[in-house]
């Protein structure tokens, strides 16, 4: 059986930047959850991030490959640079989906750690483009196939042919 790395606020976790949660309810995850199927991380958290913790986005409308490639980083909204910390995020995502066997990870999009359609472009404005952030695109290039929280229904469709 393939297991899928979730996002921890997508599972009700209060782990977001804001200490909130954004519970995925969907009747595959309950299914899943039954199955064993579920590897829940925070990567920031498991960067040692606290929560709440200040937002923070890709700068210059750069993505999560323009950071793992070091030409960009990771900025919190006053001007601290967390890349580090955002980088170890995802190699600790990465490590656990290894350990793991999960195949597919299902994150929570707009994030700069697991957004994997849309990130936000480093304006702190609320702008948002096409990208992906960086523990998202680590697990890409790792050979994971990623999924974000309004994508579960393809998810659902994959796991079919892939059981």
């Amino acid at each position: 059986m393939n297991k899928i790395l979730v996002s921890a606020c997508l599972m009700g976790h209060a782990v977001r930047y804001d200490g909130n949660s954004k519970p995925l309810v969907h009747p595959a995850i309950d299914r899943w959850r039954e199955e064993g199927r579920l590897v829940t991380i925070c990567p920031e958290m498991s960067a040692g991030m606290a929560v709440p913790r200040p937002p923070a986005e890709i700068e210059g409308g750069a993505t999560g490959e323009d950071v793992l490639a070091g030409i960009a980083r990771v900025i919190e909204r006053a001007g601290g640079d967390v890349t580090a910390e955002f980088l170890q995020a995802a190699e600790n995502a990465l490590a656990l989906a290894e350990e793991t066997g999960c195949r597919y990870a299902l994150l929570i999009d707009g994030s700069p750690s697991c957004g994997s359609g849309f990130i936000y472009d480093g304006s702190f404005s609320g702008a948002r483009h096409t990208g992906h952030g960086v523990t998202a695109a680590l697990l890409q290039q790792a050979g994971i196939e990623v999924y974000s929280d309004r994508e579960i229904d393809r998810l659902v469709e994959r796991l079919k042919t892939a059981d």
